[in-house]
């Protein structure tokens, strides 16, 4: 049972459409009731987070999905202007790329990623890593959002 008392809400950042429909339809079987918004590219996610333009009416996402390599501006550029911000640092941001790059896992650790994950290949197994994500957020973390909880 989620400790969750309202719909935990997540913001995907995914230039791949089937990788977010493989990601909506995980999270659609989920025991946790979840909004999920999806923007496909670093300067839409800013402009989401700063709730600026079609985005001025988004709440804050309790959790950031976060690919690398997009068009426009991509996954690392958002990561340091997320954490470069002091009303946007505390979001957790969980990269989930394609990338198994060790110079890519270093800069986004150095940058303030809570955790990286390289995106597995197959159906079952991404299944898989989305659900861990999901328990392990939203079931077992205390997020900023909650502190007054």
């Amino acid at each position: 049972m989620s400790k969750f008392k309202r719909k935990a809400r997540i913001l995907l950042v995914e230039d791949d459409l089937a990788d977010v429909e493989l990601t909506i339809e995980t999270l659609n079987d989920s025991k946790i009731q979840i909004d999920l918004d999806v923007v496909n590219n670093g300067v839409e996610a800013m402009a989401y987070l700063n709730q600026q333009g079609i985005y001025q009416n988004v709440n804050r996402p309790d959790l950031i999905l976060l690919d690398l390599n997009m068009p426009k501006k991509d996954g690392r550029e958002v990561l340091k202007e997320i954490r470069a911000d002091k009303n946007l640092k505390t979001l957790p941001v969980v990269i989930l790329t394609t990338s198994s790059s060790e110079e890519d896992i270093m800069k986004s650790y150095d940058v303030g990623a809570n955790c990286y994950i390289s995106k597995p290949v197959g159906l079952e197994q991404f299944n898989k890593v989305v659900q861990a994500i999901e328990e392990f957020w939203f079931t077992i973390v205390k997020l900023p959002s909650e502190a007054g909880s």
